[in-house]
């Protein structure tokens, strides 16, 4: 498993739609090994195929440190509510914006194994589906922020090395 390389606004390839996924092999495997570890790494909640350069209908999510979901091919089946907050995005670094989305999410898609699986989520895992399912259309957040984008401020932490 290894780190990718997370692209940022402004690269072609974050703004192309996603193809579909027809068979686990060894390298897709490996591509989802590599999302999960470059996500956890990068302290995000959930990162698509697309930010590390490959155009495949892939995600991951998790938004508690405690569920990963890895999915395959998904598509957004019902919603309902509402709910604005803040978002960011990996490829997005040091930015976020205000942005109006679902607050429940029903999501039908593929796991790891290929078998069919369905997710449901309110408030952050719903925000966290669209989000992502948007990067497999080649649309960022940005495109729905209400408002200015605003500088975010992270807390310095002591790095142990």
């Amino acid at each position: 498993m290894a780190l990718r390389i997370i692209r940022e606004m402004g690269d072609p390839v974050l703004n192309k739609p996603c193809k579909e996924v027809t068979e686990m092999t060894p390298r897709i495997r490996e591509l989802i090994e590599d999302m999960i570890d470059t996500m956890y790494e990068a302290n995000g909640v959930g990162l698509a195929a697309p930010q590390v350069g490959v155009l495949k209908r892939i995600v991951v999510i998790d938004c508690t440190g405690e569920d990963l979901y890895v999915l395959i091919n998904p598509k957004i089946v019902e919603t309902s509510g509402e709910q604005k907050g803040q978002e960011g995005c990996l490829s997005v670094p040091g930015k976020s914006g205000e942005v109006t989305r679902p607050n429940y999410v029903k999501a039908v898609a593929l796991d790891i194994n290929m078998k069919p699986i369905e997710v449901e989520g309110t408030e952050l895992l719903a925000r966290a589906i669209c989000h992502e399912l948007d990067h497999l259309e080649g649309h960022l957040y940005v495109e729905k922020v209400e408002g200015p984008l605003l500088d975010v401020k992270y807390d310095e932490e002591e790095e142990v090395e």
